[in-house]
């Protein structure tokens, strides 16, 4: 039996499983690695099986290929830095603490793909929403701001993930409590970067 694992930890997301038909097992906030047996009874049956989606399909056994989750983020995730020796340090551009709170807890999210299991239409608005949220809340990503949000959705949508049903299975089952209002903030970007273009 083949399953993908690395840290150990909760942080890189490669334990991503389907146990007894919940993301990452019957407890919140935790990765499959995390997942402890004392969370199950004596004599239980356990169900375990690889996350289902179009755009993870099954490599072997219980390993999915989640590598669409690279390719959106290939897409636009990423800021320009100026590297001439005339930098302006980063800690001398103000940034308010809610917004430097709210990117640090989009940034948390580690492309486990449990929102994508969780959702009945296999959407990837929770990671995707993420992602753009992370530099959208900071100046330093907001010169990309615009081309982004259009390249990563369009490559969202070409991977074959569903849209988003709104029920918010994603955040539910997010291990590291991804938000939803980084969907509403995706959305409000996406329309902004639609009208300007």
């Amino acid at each position: 039996m083949v399953f993908d694992h690395d840290c150990r930890e909760g942080i890189c997301g490669s334990c991503s499983l389907q146990i007894n038909g919940e993301p990452h097992g019957p407890d919140r906030l935790i990765t499959t690695c995390q997942l402890h047996m004392r969370k199950f009874n004596d004599g239980d049956t356990i169900v375990i099986e690889p996350f289902r989606a179009k755009a993870f399909p099954v490599i072997k056994d219980l390993v999915v290929d989640r590598s669409a989750f690279d390719r959106i983020q290939q897409a636009g995730g990423f800021i320009s830095v100026n590297t001439s020796g005339n930098t302006i340090d980063a800690n001398a551009i103000p940034i308010p603490k809610s917004d430097a709170d709210n990117a640090f807890s989009a940034a948390a999210c580690i492309g486990c793909g449990a929102c994508v299991a969780a959702c009945k239409n296999a959407s990837a608005m929770l990671f995707t929403s993420a992602k753009v949220s992370q530099y959208a809340l900071l100046p330093q990503g907001r010169v990309e701001a615009t081309q982004r949000v259009l390249n990563m959705v369009a490559q969202m949508d070409q991977e074959g993930f569903g849209n988003c049903t709104n029920t918010g299975a994603c955040e539910i089952e997010c291990p590291k409590g991804i938000s939803l209002e980084n969907i509403a903030r995706l959305n409000r970007e996406l329309l902004s970067a639609q009208l300007k273009g």
